[in-house]
Order: structure tokens, then sequence, then C-alpha cells
């Protein structure tokens, strides 16, 4: 009878991998997480007060966007690579987000 050779050790730890009967399962499963929310109308002067601070901010500035996309409030913060009043469109980083889609925005450029 032959002797078996000794597997070695991460074959061994190969066979204690976790395993996925049903894939894909698991990220199904945190996209039921979420939790959906209408988009918030702003009012008169919360409108006026982010229109104020768009004209304040310039390329290269950094800032964090609060803004709506997939029915959930997201956040982004990060260097500001675009700012289009034409399309009205604002690029932080590669994040391109619609003026109507801004809920808010904070950065120190505002505190001045």
């Amino acid at each position: 009878m032959a002797a078996r050779k000794k597997m070695n050790q991460a074959a061994r730890a190969k066979q204690f991998m976790p395993f996925a009967a049903l894939k894909g399962y698991d990220i199904a499963l945190r996209a039921k997480e979420k939790i959906l929310v209408p988009k918030i109308e702003l009012s008169e002067e919360m409108a006026e007060k982010l229109d104020c601070k768009l004209r304040m901010i310039k390329k290269n500035d950094i800032v964090t966007v609060v803004y709506f996309c997939n029915q959930e409030y997201l956040e982004v913060t990060g260097m500001v690579s675009r700012l289009d009043s034409t399309a009205r469109v604002l690029q932080v980083v590669n994040t391109k987000i619609p003026f109507a889609d801004i809920y808010d925005l904070k950065g120190e450029i505002f505190d001045s």
C-alpha cells in the first residue's frame, strides 16, 4: 500500500475556506438593507444659500457634498475637478453631481 503525500499548508487551508452556495446573495441582502427615502424639496431660503455656496466654489477646492442619488442621500468629500454652470454639474473627484441633486455643501471655504 502506497503512503499518501503530505498536503501543503496552502492546500490544507483551502479546505476550510467559506463556501457560498448562492453567489451574490450577500450583495443582494446588503442592497435590501438600504433605507430608501424620497427627495427633499429645498425651501426658497435653503436654495438661495446653496446657490451662494455654489458660486463660491472654484476648481481644486476641497468640499463635502451631500446629494440625492438612487433614492438615498450620499456624502462625498474631495477636490472639485469640474464646475460647469452651463451644464449645471459639479464634479468632485470622479463623482458627477447635478446641481438639482445637491442638498448641502460643506467645507473650509464656506466658513470665511
